[in-house]
């Protein structure tokens, strides 16, 4: 339920003009929007295909709004000026040949009209060619993975709102269940390509702003684009219902001038770089049991407690307890448990985060797993053991 709510609640703030009839009742009755902030129409959005797709939605809905008028407005007429308390007698025809053609050939001409530039408008969105920058996007439960193919920068955008709004302790913010830890960068004037698929489930990556929105499927690569035409920051979500924690699977993306962007992303690569120079010497650093407590709780709100539960205790048939399990408990499964994390396991939901989380931060994380909600094993995982471990894989 509180899924479902979250899931409603942040229709309310993704778009306030592209917010659908269901979830504008459902704001109302929490409160939360008031009837002056809420449109129902789609956004302009700002692209020049948003725009596009946004007139040709104001045609269509014109040319629907006359037929209606005409065809209600024909039936009503008829209905008051050929009444039986009018003297009127129902004419007595059949087969009119001439009636048929015409109400064969007008609807005709009428899908013929609203598909000419529909299918422009369709065939431009598909057109992911002469692209200036590519960027692969990979869904995973619950969060989004972002790489340029043209530069060696990738990186996991997670979502940012703090656990204590989430569960009503603090008050929300505008940007509630819409804010991530690391947003999209992305330029203005370029057409940039987009690369969908999924680790796990089927996920959707929607901005309204940019009239994008594409299935990411495991195993398949899905194409859209965009030109973003000024800068800001556009706000979007998970779009397909992936699973318990799908309200909370935002995306967030900052757009920036061509010279900001270059700038960027120069920075973001040198700062991976050298991230990964580092590699090697944490797996020679070693931490005490305090250092690796504080450092694997960190990583554990990050990752891990949206499934496990803040204080360790899962979800009862959908999500392993790790208080008091053995997997977390006993010495003989202190491997497995770290091979777990670092690979995952196939057929469920717990993810590989091997290359999702550095060295040291594997090795607080398990440390803490095995030690927090009284578990109390006493093990202390190092760098150099996930490391070692790491290499074995190889």
């Amino acid at each position: 339920m509180l899924t479902i709510f979250s899931s409603v609640h942040r229709e309310c703030h993704v778009g306030k003009n592209a917010i659908n009839h269901g979830a504008w009742l459902i704001c109302l009755a929490g409160g939360n929007v008031s009837a002056s902030e809420i449109t129902f129409n789609m956004t302009r959005g700002a692209t020049a295909i948003s725009q596009r797709v946004y007139d040709l939605h104001m045609t269509i809905f014109y040319i629907c709004c006359l037929i209606g008028l005409l065809v209600f407005g024909a039936m009503l007429w008829s209905i008051i000026h050929h009444r039986k308390s009018r003297g009127a007698k129902a004419a007595q025809f059949h087969e009119s040949t001439r009636i048929e053609l015409l109400w064969t050939a007008i609807p005709v001409l009428i899908l013929v009209a609203m598909a000419a530039p529909a299918t422009s408008t369709l065939l431009t969105m598909e057109d992911t060619s002469k692209a200036d920058l590519t960027v692969l996007i990979t869904g995973s439960q619950w969060k989004w993975h972002y790489k340029y193919l043209e530069h060696p920068v990738e990186f996991y955008s997670l979502l940012a709102t703090s656990k204590k709004q989430i569960s009503g302790e603090q008050p929300k913010s505008a940007t509630y269940l819409l804010e991530v830890d690391r947003p999209l960068v992305l330029p203005v004037g370029k057409k940039i390509r987009f690369l969908m698929t999924s680790d796990d489930v089927i996920h959707s990556w929607w901005v309204p702003a940019f009239a994008v929105k594409k299935d990411a499927n495991p195993g398949y690569i899905n194409e859209s684009w965009t030109r973003i035409d000024r800068p800001g920051t556009y706000r979007g979500q998970c779009a397909e219902l992936c699973g318990k924690d799908h309200g909370f699977m935002p995306i967030v993306v900052v757009a920036k001038s061509a010279e900001e962007f270059d700038g960027w992303i120069a920075k973001t690569a040198d700062d991976q770089a050298a991230a990964k120079a580092q590699q090697q010497d944490l797996a020679s650093q070693t931490m005490t049991l305090p250092q690796a407590m504080e450092l694997g709780e960190k990583v554990f709100l990050g990752h891990c407690a949206a499934c496990h539960q803040p204080a360790g205790t899962g979800l009862p048939g959908i999500f392993p307890a790790l208080k008091g399990s053995k997997i977390t408990t006993l010495a003989d499964n202190r491997a497995q448990h770290l091979n777990l994390v670092l690979h995952g396991k196939s057929g469920t939901a717990m993810q590989p985060f091997g290359k999702q989380l550095t060295v040291q931060e594997l090795a607080a994380v398990v440390t803490y797993e095995r030690n927090a909600w009284g578990n109390n094993t006493g093990d202390l995982i190092q760098a150099a053991d996930v490391q070692s471990l790491l290499k074995n894989d190889k």
